[in-house]
């Protein structure tokens, strides 16, 4: 199983600071986080598209190309791609460059994402949502699939006989399918015989067993190699020396965070109560000491038959000197155990 770390690279959305100098230390921040998950071991590191103020990162190519010149081995993807409010022409040949500029490290996670911004800001209409996802979606793989494209449909001009370039290292371009749990966004996946990610963000994450289920079958009934149909989870967490110092650093800017969220989706204030209940065994968030987080992360691996793992440590404005002890010791202790226990099927 794959073990990785990804980032929204969340900045500081107060009035009356200096946005430009914020999202430059965030930047050398993020480049520091991707560095040293490189350095350590750890798998794959994935960035985040949004075009709001708390966010920084509204292309993830851009980013993850930087980041291709300061790292060796771990695979460099977005997290997700926000596919429906793009181009994928430029998707395909954005993500190809930072495939040549890493050596065959990049990848795509394709999604609808979380939020509506870049509809009005790209000019498009929110109507069309699910649309503008399956066909650009369709018009990616038709790409990554053929140097000449021939492609027609509703949300975008047509190509005759075009031809993309530059093409990738990769032959195919991995692409990943990232969703929040529709049923309909699993069967799709499956169908077109693409891995898939769930980003798991509340409940019990036991509960989204049966998406996977969906993803699996709808890919074999369509005759694809089970072997393409890895699956992934996404979830919020943070790891210390200590499970009640983990709890102590991530309680309040992940607080912030959903208390933000919540105003605007119409949720209350989150309490300690509620996110210490959310961090036991059964909870969506994964927070704790090194063998805490282990064995969460091996339960669940046995319960979804994951491929990969992927957890985010700075949610909110976390200090930056936490978040790079967090992914040092998530790549130099949590991973060799988790390895371990996977090898030896250690009972957790």
């Amino acid at each position: 199983m794959e073990l990785g770390v990804f980032t929204f690279a969340d900045v500081d959305p107060s009035d009356g600071i200096d946005r430009g100098r914020e999202a430059e230390r965030r930047m050398k921040d993020l480049m520091e986080e991707i560095r040293l998950a490189d350095d350590v071991g750890l798998d794959v590191f994935g960035v985040g598209e949004h075009h709001r103020v708390d966010y920084l990162v509204s292309s993830p190519a851009t980013v993850l190309a930087g980041a291709a010149t300061v790292t060796k081995n771990i695979r460099l993807t977005s997290a997700v791609s926000i596919l429906s409010s793009d181009d994928p022409v430029r998707v395909f040949q954005q993500f190809s460059s930072v495939d040549l500029l890493s050596s065959g490290r990049a990848e795509i996670m394709a999604g609808r994402g979380s939020f509506i911004e870049s509809f009005p800001l790209f000019g498009y209409p929110l109507e069309a949502y699910d649309e503008l996802f399956s066909e650009k979606l369709d018009l990616l793989l038709n790409i990554r699939e053929n140097e000449k494209v021939t492609w027609s449909g509703n949300t975008r001009a047509p190509l005759a006989d075009q031809s993309v370039y530059p093409r990738p290292v990769q032959n195919p371009l991995p692409v990943w399918i990232a969703a929040g749990g529709t049923p309909q966004s699993m069967a799709r996946a499956g169908f077109l015989g693409l891995p898939l990610i769930i980003a798991i963000l509340g409940g019990q994450p036991r509960r989204f067993a049966p998406l996977f289920d969906i993803h699996r079958q709808a890919g074999l009934q369509a005759g694809h190699d089970p072997a393409k149909l890895k699956r992934g989870i996404s979830v919020h967490g943070f790891l210390a020396d200590t499970a009640e110092e983990a709890a102590d650093i991530f309680f309040e800017p992940q607080k912030a965070v959903m208390d933000r969220l919540g105003r605007e989706r119409g949720w209350g204030p989150q309490s300690r109560a509620q996110f210490d209940a959310s961090v036991g065994p059964e909870g969506a968030l994964f927070v704790g000491g090194p063998e805490d987080l282990a064995k969460k992360i091996v339960a669940h691996q046995r319960i979804f038959g994951l491929d990969r793992f992927m957890i985010q440590f700075a949610v909110g404005l976390v200090p930056q000197a936490e978040v790079l002890h967090a992914i040092e010791l998530f790549g130099k202790r949590v991973a060799p155990m988790v390895r371990e226990m996977l090898a030896d099927g250690e009972p957790v």
